[in-house]
């Protein structure tokens, strides 16, 4: 196999825009997806904030945006990204729908964390007299690091294919890279060389993601 077709130069770019589409979206999953999964918790049954309607609701709404295969997502939102980017094309384009694809999954990741927190701990800060809110900023999200890490690092993950996927719609990034020269012009050393990094990049975040846990988890 002779490597004539790569342009490092263009790999680069792609890789800088497959990084920028990742941080950014997870920086909005993480806040959004924290957010909705902290209340998830909270109006379940048994929880300091029990509204079983509201919970009925939320998890039937994140449970349809789960159950809906990304590459169907991402089309579906298009009216919606247009909206509110103005684009449907393009790193800035794709932000919107991986955030979408994204969130109601780490949402999920998050009520579970935060359910492996033990009640004892909770109940003593009630018998203290602790605000709803000092529990849930002191006592849950504190206790709950180690999953919450482990949950970011599982969506960071994720969201590195679903950026390859974006490129089957323009995003831009190593997936379109893939998809428009090793796929449709039958490059051969494109793919590899995409693929490959692709794989170092979801290595490099799995092995950061399980250091940061394993050092939370000794304090």
């Amino acid at each position: 196999m002779t490597w004539e077709n790569i342009n490092w130069d263009e790999i680069w770019q792609a890789t800088q825009d497959t990084l920028t589409m990742m941080v950014f979206s997870m920086i909005f999953t993480v806040i959004l997806g924290l957010a909705l999964g902290v209340l998830l918790y909270l109006t379940s049954s048994r929880q300091l904030l029990y509204m079983p309607a509201l919970y009925s609701v939320l998890s039937f709404v994140v449970n349809i945006l789960r159950s809906v295969p990304f590459i169907i997502l991402m089309i579906a939102v298009m009216p919606f990204t247009e909206a509110i980017v103005n684009t449907t094309i393009g790193v800035k384009g794709a932000i919107p729908p991986l955030v979408i694809g994204a969130a109601p999954f780490f949402a999920r990741l998050v009520e579970t964390a935060l359910r492996e927190v033990d009640k004892g701990v909770i109940e003593a800060a009630q018998a203290m007299g602790a605000s709803k809110w000092d529990i849930v900023r002191r006592v849950l999200l504190r206790e709950s690091r180690p999953g919450l890490l482990a949950a970011v690092t599982v969506t960071a993950v994720t969201l590195v294919s679903y950026t390859a996927m974006m490129g089957t719609i323009g995003a831009g990034g190593l997936g379109d890279l893939a998809i428009r020269y090793g796929y449709m012009r039958f490059q051969t050393d494109i793919m590899i060389v995409t693929v490959v990094i692709l794989i170092v990049l979801v290595q490099l975040l799995q092995v950061l993601g399980d250091r940061l846990v394993r050092r939370i988890s000794r304090r």
